[in-house]
């Protein structure tokens, strides 16, 4: 039996997606924990829960519906993943990231994902948005990185290329939707762990040391992944909570799920702004 996901797996989970569906989807998104409002945005959605779709991974974690919602974004076609699942919940990391390998395998060419993120940088304040200039593969480094194991040639190559993680003739037109809209965007640098405990002090002065700006436990695996598949990517942080580098704050979940009321309006026109002025 072979340990990894293989192209049966990934084609499983593509067709019956296509069979539930008539549009072909030009975008994809990635919904963070509290951010899955946005998926209301969606016209003449089919919603196929992760449970019906072969192989797909579902989410356990509180703020994550596990669903994906196909329809009419700004007139653009796309898919809206409603959640996703993550490394701590049990799951290999190939299994973290398959979903991705769907959306390449049905010709999604961009990928916007969003996460729940920690402040690391003190100017940073909850309800803000980071879109990410780079990132902190730590969890990979540490050797659980998602193109681990045999290479499936299908995609890409073996050794690709991170120079350019995420796209910046996107992250302009996000950076112009935001001075449009007077909303404040932060662009920084995003570390992944692990998790699922949150970090301690130290934890969060090292990883400021290193040059991160926001801490989260996702988003990193799928942007390799879907690097290695040439696609292009465009990343948002909502900040849920202020650096805690002295230990004086507590850091919970539902701080992270009251956080995303307020930074899923903005998120909202962000991505709409972006959809308009990109040609898929």
């Amino acid at each position: 039996m072979n340990p990894f996901v293989t192209i049966k797996d990934i084609d499983q989970a593509a067709d019956r997606i296509s069979k539930k569906i008539k549009i072909t989807p030009k975008v994809a998104l990635i919904l963070g924990s509290g951010l899955g409002g946005l998926a209301d945005e969606v016209l003449d959605p089919v919603i196929l829960p992760y449970q019906d779709i072969p192989n797909w991974p579902v989410s356990t974690i509180l703020g994550h519906s596990g669903r994906l919602v196909i329809g009419l974004l700004n007139g653009v076609p796309a898919m809206v993943m409603q959640g996703r699942a993550h490394y701590y919940e049990g799951y290999a990391m190939d299994q973290v990231t398959l979903p991705i390998r769907v959306m390449q395998r049905l010709g999604i060419g961009t990928i916007i994902i969003t996460n729940a993120a920690g402040a690391i940088n003190p100017k940073y304040q909850p309800g803000d948005v980071m879109v990410l200039n780079d990132h902190i593969a730590l969890i990979g480094m540490a050797g659980l990185n998602p193109l681990r194991g045999p290479n499936l040639d299908e995609f890409g190559e073996r050794f690709p290329d991170m120079g350019r993680p995420y796209d910046r003739e996107l992250i302009e037109l996000a950076t112009t939707t935001a001075k449009e809209n007077r909303i404040q965007l932060h662009k920084g640098v995003y570390v992944c762990l692990s998790g699922p405990s949150f970090e301690s002090p130290a934890d969060l002065r090292f990883l400021r040391g290193i040059g991160a700006d926001a801490v989260g436990m996702s988003t990193v695996p799928e942007t390799i992944v879907a690097r290695h598949g040439k696609t292009r990517v465009l990343a948002f942080s909502g900040i849920s909570n202020k650096a805690n580098l002295d230990g004086s704050t507590e850091t919970t979940h539902e701080e992270v799920l009251a956080a995303g009321k307020m930074i899923v309006p903005k998120l909202t026109i962000l991505i709409k702004g972006v959809l308009e002025s990109t040609e898929f």
